[in-house]
């Protein structure tokens, strides 16, 4: 079953890469479209197509799931066959997202991860308290969606579609622009999760098993980052405009609020999951900057996050759980003693946590605060000093599990295996390809991001 599963998830990325292979990055329509029938215009059809910014978001999708898969590839022993199952279907409802160009279709899987990851907290979870955290996440993602589902039927009776080739076409006069971004902010703003709306994210990660965070982090949290670039800056531009300044002080108020409360926590995935909540709030800073540079920049930090996070998730929630049989910091200390590969891996994973040169993250922070800058000089400021903040919680859980004198409370132990290192190599290698590279990806973003902000004819 374990090999079934992983194979199939293979060949999905591999197919993914043919569309990354065969896309023209030229063209700013959809690509490789696919319709259910010959009418577009109707309220239940079903129409897919990927353009230059769906498809990033599909590879990130197809890249993670083997990782999440091989993540518990030895630890998981009752209802293995379900756990598989529940995690294909993940990636396929998440897949399905991406590439709907119609906000009925968009809204129906954008909502269907819920109960899957719910059901994978609840089961499959760690915790004394993971019923909570699960329902956390359910009610919170649930409720926060139902106001975008209003705004979905409202622009239905309004226009009478919600076909996004059809949107593109469309003006909206401001007044009912407003209502209805609010609606859509409201749901994504759970979904990324911005301030006050986060506490739900740190307790599912603490609680879940680690496939579950490592799909949470790697690519859950970016389907809130494709709506906000998808529907909101796309089809309700005035609104994102004249909103800016609102979601650029709750983005900042974020990034300062979790980034303190992540310098608290003694938790180590508590700690990762509330450093999850600061670089998604740089990430909403670019694309609230309604510039080409901030929005690209922040579509690479979130596929830079998709790497590091969930990579930092496999070091804490997997190796070290899994060897010492706790999550807290002050118990875990002197590791290189007895793991020097994986605590040389963590360091190069710290590195890129706190957006150092010549990685994926650093490419991402820098463009999305240079592109915020333009707009609002004292908010970039502020918004950096989340760099600040980041190499303080970082350095500060690096160096006090790996150095030091060995702890009293653990047992030696042995070096990563062959599985962990693969999982941990395969996310290392586009993070550094990447921040080396990163016209791999621009090349093919400019186009589909100039559409959002500019008419091409």
């Amino acid at each position: 079953m374990k090999q079934i599963a992983l194979i199939t998830s293979i060949i999905n990325f591999i197919i993914s890469i043919f569309l990354w292979l065969y896309i023209d990055s030229a063209t700013i329509s959809y690509q490789f479209l696919y319709s259910h029938n010959n009418d577009i215009s109707t309220l239940f059809d079903i129409y897919f197509g990927v353009d230059g910014i769906s498809l990033f978001f599909i590879l990130l999708t197809t890249f993670i799931t083997p990782i999440a898969l091989i993540s518990n590839y030895t630890n998981i022993k009752e209802n293995l066959k379900y756990l598989l199952i529940f995690i294909l279907i993940l990636e396929t409802l998440q897949i399905l997202t991406f590439v709907s160009i119609n906000l009925i279709l968009f809204y129906i899987f954008f909502e269907s991860v819920l109960p899957i990851l719910l059901i994978l907290i609840i089961i499959y979870g760690s915790g004394e308290n993971k019923k909570r955290s699960a329902l956390l996440l359910f009610l919170y993602t649930l409720m926060g969606s139902l106001p975008m589902l209003l705004s979905i039927l409202n622009i239905q009776n309004m226009v009478g579609t919600t076909d996004f080739y059809l949107l593109s076409l469309l003006k909206i006069n401001l007044q009912d622009q407003n209502i209805l971004w609010l609606g859509f902010f409201i749901a994504f703003c759970v979904k990324t999760p911005l301030w006050p709306l986060s506490i739900w994210l740190p307790k599912a990660h603490s609680d879940s098993v680690l496939a579950g965070s490592i799909i949470l982090a790697g690519t859950i949290l970016k389907l809130a980052t494709y709506g906000f670039i998808r529907i909101l800056i796309s089809f309700l531009p005035d609104s994102s405009f004249y909103f800016s300044p609102m979601v650029q002080t709750i983005a900042v108020i974020t990034l300062i609020y979790a980034s303190l409360a992540t310098i608290k926590q003694q938790d180590t995935k508590t700690l990762i999951a509330y450093s999850s909540i600061c670089h998604m709030a740089v990430v909403v800073l670019g694309i609230f900057s309604n510039t080409i540079i901030g929005i690209e920049g922040a579509i690479l930090l979130a596929l830079a996050h998709g790497f590091v996070s969930p990579a930092l998730f496999i070091c804490i929630g997997g190796i070290i759980y899994d060897r010492t049989g706790t999550r807290i910091i002050k118990y875990i200390t002197g590791l290189v003693l007895y793991m020097p590969v994986f605590t040389i891996l963590f360091f190069v994973f710290s590195l890129a946590n706190m957006a150092t040169p010549l990685t994926f993250n650093f490419v991402g922070e820098q463009m999305s605060l240079i592109g915020i800058w333009f707009i609002n000089p004292w908010i970039a400021i502020l918004a950096a000093t989340g760099i600040i903040f980041s190499a303080c919680y970082t350095i500060f859980l690096y160096n006090r599990i790996s150095y030091g004198a060995f702890s009293v409370h653990l047992k030696p132990m042995k070096d990563i295996s062959r599985i962990e290192f693969i999982s941990l190599i395969s996310l290392l290698i586009p993070t550094l390809i990447f921040g080396i590279y990163p016209n791999l990806v621009l090349d093919s973003l400019h186009a589909s991001v100039s559409q959002v902000l500019y008419t091409i004819i």
